[in-house]
C-alpha cells in the first residue's frame, strides 16, 4: 500500500501537523488511512490499544485518523534519561537503557524492528502517512539511519519536504537539505511544502518560482501560519491561552525531565485559569494551585527542585491555604522517600521525598501501562460521578503508605492515589485528569476556582477541531491532484 514520508528541514519545521493534516484530510474523505514514525524522541508519550507507548504526537495523528493509537504507529520511542542516555521502546516495549554510542550502533538492528511494524501498518490500511524526525541532512547521523532518509529508502515511498518560513531563511533550508542528501535521496524527494507563512502570498510566489526552477522540483503549497492553534506537542512547554482576569492561579515547576506535560493543555485553554510555567531560577510566583508534573527521572528531579527553593516555596503555598497537586513522578515526590534499588531511572539508590504524603515509592521492573476510567472521590470532588475521569497510567513505581486510605480517585474497582487528612495536597498516576469536563470542573473547584459556568473545555473535541481545522488547510492550500496521484488514489 503507498506510503508517504513527510520530513522537516529542521526539528520543529511542522512535520507533525502536517502528517496530522494530511491524515484528517484523507480520513474525511474515507480513505483508510494510518500514521507512522519510525522513531521518535519525547518525553511526552501515550498508551496504546496493545498495550504499548508511543509518542503523544503520533496518538494525535492516529485520533486524525479516526484511529486507536497502537504500538505499530511509533515502532522506536526514545525517552531520554539523561543528557547522553534514554530509555529505548521497542514496538511499545522497555527494551532497556542505552547511552548515545550504544544506541548508534543498535540502529541496524532497531531497523528491523521499525520495518516489521511499518509492514503490519501497511497490511492493515490503505494509505501510510509517515514523519521524519529532526532533519535528514544531520551528516552526523545518517549512518545506520532508520528516522529519515533510510527509512524512506528502504520503503521506497516518496518524500515531502517541509520548511518553516517563519524561522527565516526557508529557500535556504530546502536548497540546502537537498544539496546534502544522496542523489538517489533526492529523486525520491517528490516536492516542498512551505509551512507557517504569514502575509500576502504574492509576494512569495517569485521565490517560489525560483525554487521549482533551481530544483526541479515542485511547491505543493504554502501553508498559513495558524493562531491560536494548541495541539498536542513532543517536548515545547507553552502556557500559550487567554485568561479571565480573577483566573486561578496554576503554576507548574519545568522539570529537567518533565514528561507528559500535554496534561496541561485544557488548562492553558481554560479562561478561568491562569497557568504559569516556573524554569530554572525564576521566582517562584503566588499560586492558588501547584501542580508537581510527571517525570522521566523522579529522583533527579525531586533534587532539581530542592536545589530550586520549591519545598520552602511549597511550605508557605501551603500555610497561606493552597492547594498542591502530583500527577505520576509529581505523586512519588510528595511522599516520604523513593527508592530506585535497581537504578531503573539513574542511579541506584533512596532519594528523601517532600514529606507531604504519607507514602513511599519504589522503583520496580515492569512499566505499568494502561488505559484506565472511575472518577474521583469525595476527598476531592463534591459529588462522586462514575465515568468522568478517564486518562492513562505510565510509571515504573509502586507506591504504598497509610495516605492511600484516602484515594484521589476510583478506576474499576481499585483506588488511584491519595489525598492529605487536611485536604490540601493530593497526587494521582492519572496522566489526563483534566481531559474530561467534569473532573476537570471538580478538580479546579477543590482548588478554589469559585464560579465556573460553562467555561470547563472537553479537550478531545477541542483535539478534534484543531485536526478539523489543520485538515482545511490541506484543502485550501495544497495542491490536492498532485497529492492524489502521490499516494495513488
Amino acid at each position: 500500500m503507498p506510503t508517504l514520508m513527510v520530513q522537516g528541514t529542521t526539528s520543529d519545521a511542522g512535520k507533525t501537523t502536517v502528517v496530522a493534516a494530511l491524515c484528517r484530510w484523507l480520513a474525511r474523505q474515507g480513505v483508510s488511512v494510518a500514521p507512522f514514525k519510525p522513531q521518535n524522541m519525547a518525553l511526552n508519550s501515550a498508551v496504546t490499544v496493545d498495550g504499548g507507548e508511543i509518542g503523544r504526537s503520533t496518538a494525535l495523528q492516529a485520533l486524525a485518523c479516526g484511529l486507536e493509537p497502537h504500538s505499530d504507529m511509533n515502532p522506536v520511542l526514545l525517552k531520554p534519561q539523561s543528557d547522553c542516555g534514554a530509555q529505548v521502546i521497542l514496538r511499545g516495549k522497555v527494551h532497556g537503557n542505552m547511552d548515545a554510542l550504544d544506541y548508534h550502533a543498535y540502529k541496524a538492528e532497531a531497523m528491523n524492528s521499525v520495518m516489521a511494524s511499518w509492514r503490519d501498518l501497511s497490511a492493515r490500511y490503505d494509505v501510510v502517512i509517515a514523519e521524519g524526525a529532526g532533519s535528514p541532512a544531520e551528516i552526523n547521523l545518517r549512518a545506520n539511519d532508520i528516522a529519515n532518509m533510510g527509512f524512506a529508502e528502504a520503503a521506497d515511498c516518496p518524500v515531502l519536504l517541509v520548511g518553516d518560513i517563519d524561522k527565516g531563511g526557508v529557500f535556504a533550508q530546502l536548497v540546502g537539505t537537498l544539496a546534502l542528501l544522496s542523489d538517489s535521496e533526492r529523486d525520491r524527494t517528490a516536492g516542498f511544502v512551505i509551512n507557517r507563512f504569514r502575509g500576502d502570498i504574492a509576494l512569495l510566489e517569485p521565490g517560489l518560482d525560483w525554487l521549482t526552477e533551481h530544483t526541479g522540483k515542485p511547491v505543493f503549497g504554502v501553508l498559513p501560519y495558524l493562531h491560536g492553534l494548541v495541539i498536542d506537542s513532543e517536548d515545547s512547554v507553552s502556557a500559550a491561552g487567554t485568561s479571565e482576569a480573577g483566573a486561578l492561579k496554576v503554576v507548574v515547576p519545568v522539570l529537567p525531565r518533565i514528561s507528559n506535560h500535554n496534561d496541561f493543555d485544557p488548562l492553558r485553554l481554560h479562561p478561568g485559569v491562569d497557568l504559569v510555567f516556573v524554569g530554572p531560577d525564576e521566582l517562584i510566583p503566588p499560586a492558588d494551585l501547584v501542580i508537581l508534573p510527571g517525570s522521566k527521572s523522579t529522583r533527579h528531579d525531586l533534587q532539581w527542585l530542592k536545589q530550586q527553593g520549591w519545598p520552602e516555596a511549597i511550605q508557605k503555598h501551603l500555610r497561606y491555604g493552597g492547594k498542591l497537586l502530583g500527577i505520576c513522578g509529581g505523586f512519588q515526590m510528595l511522599g516520604l522517600k523513593v527508592e530506585d534499588p535497581e537504578g531503573l531511572e539513574g542511579e541506584v539508590g533512596t532519594t528523601k521525598g517532600l514529606a507531604l504524603l504519607e507514602t513511599v515509592t519504589r522503583m520496580v521492573p515492569g512499566k505499568q501501562l494502561r488505559m484506565v476510567n472511575g472518577g474521583l472521590t469525595s476527598h476531592i470532588a463534591s459529588t462522586v460521578v462514575t465515568g468522568a475521569l478517564k486518562g492513562y497510567e505510565m510509571h515504573n513505581g509502586v507506591t504504598e503508605g497509610a495516605a492511600l486510605v484516602r484515594p484521589f480517585a476510583e478506576l474499576e474497582g481499585r483506588p488511584d492515589g491519595a489525598v492529605s487528612a487536611d485536604g490540601q495536597v493530593a497526587g494521582t498516576y492519572i496522566h489526563g485528569v483534566f481531559d474530561e469536563p467534569a473532573a476537570c470542573k471538580d478538580i479546579l473547584a477543590w482548588a478554589g476556582l469559585k464560579t465556573q459556568g460553562e467555561q470547563s473545555v472537553d479537550y478531545q473535541r477541542h483535539r478534534l477541531q484543531q485536526l478539523d481545522r489543520l485538515a482545511d488547510q490541506v484543502d485550501q492550500c495544497l495542491d490536492k491532484e498532485r497529492l492524489r496521484r502521490l499516494l495513488q488514489l
